[in-house]
């Protein structure tokens, strides 16, 4: 992990050859440039798309994780492996899936049309919301799988207690379990935010040439303007999110920890 990382940082330092690649003479120029409205709008954009997507995905992982670690033990196996069962398909293909179903010749438009719902197909596709349907869609299960981890990880005992002592069941939901499974809820944060933030394939896809997010960004600088050290300086940013992500993770963790132990 160490030696990819130190070799973005080292790169963002330098210029770019004239035909591409990296000429090793000092800079801070790229950083600057990293900081000009363009590319802010950009980085605005994508922290928007991956946040709302986060959002969406711990409103419905929760309570769906909650309810797999609920059930009978021979149906979690079932339903876990519906969970991670989209893993098993091509990320590609899934992602091509979801254009045949939002085209305005698609089901789901001709199913609106049938039930009178609409009288024109919509325009699904290449729009924001097309993009956060499609991250939501791929990055789910990674939201779904820490919180029920979390969720099995509680000592039943706390909550019986709690209720043994008059709390309702939704004091007990809101006072143990919640806080209990926070920690949880941000490693499913973090896995769906880093990866929806970093994401390429769905906003090139679904979102067209009118949605350009920091993974576009950084993947044109790379393979088409051949301009490395710029897009190190932007990978770079991404990885300092991330750290600064799980640095918040591991202290929510900690006070956490420190009020069960009290």
């Amino acid at each position: 992990m160490a030696v990819p990382v130190l070799l973005v940082l080292v790169s963002s330092f330098f210029q770019r050859g004239r035909f591409g690649g990296i000429v090793y003479q000092f800079t801070l120029e790229n950083f600057a440039r990293a900081f000009e409205p363009v590319y802010v709008r950009v980085f605005t954009i994508s922290i928007v798309i991956a946040g709302i997507t986060t959002l969406l995905a711990l409103l419905i992982g929760y309570p769906t994780a909650y309810a797999i670690a609920k059930l009978p033990k021979k149906w979690k196996t079932v339903a876990l492996v519906m969970v991670v069962l989209p893993f098993w398909t091509n990320f590609l293909i899934r992602t091509y899936a979801w254009i045949l179903l939002l085209n305005s010749e698609g089901p789901v438009n001709q199913t609106l049309l049938n039930l009178g719902v609409i009288g024109a197909p919509i325009g699904f596709l290449y729009t924001p919301s097309a993009v956060v349907v499609g991250l939501l869609y791929a990055y789910l299960p990674l939201m779904i799988l820490p919180i029920y981890a979390a969720v099995e990880r509680l000592d039943p005992e706390v909550a019986e207690a709690a209720s043994n002592l008059g709390a309702s069941r939704v004091r007990v939901f809101f006072s143990i379990t919640l806080p209990l499974t926070l920690p949880g809820a941000m490693i499913g944060a973090i896995f769906v935010f880093v990866p929806s933030l970093g994401n390429f394939i769905v906003p090139e896809l679904l979102g067209g040439d009118k949605i350009a997010t920091v993974g576009n960004l950084i993947r044109d600088q790379f393979l088409v303007a051949r301009d490395w050290p710029f897009g190190s300086v932007l990978a770079l940013f991404v990885i300092l999110l991330l750290v600064g992500l799980f640095a918040l993770q591991a202290y929510i963790s900690r006070r956490v920890n420190g009020v069960a132990r009290a």
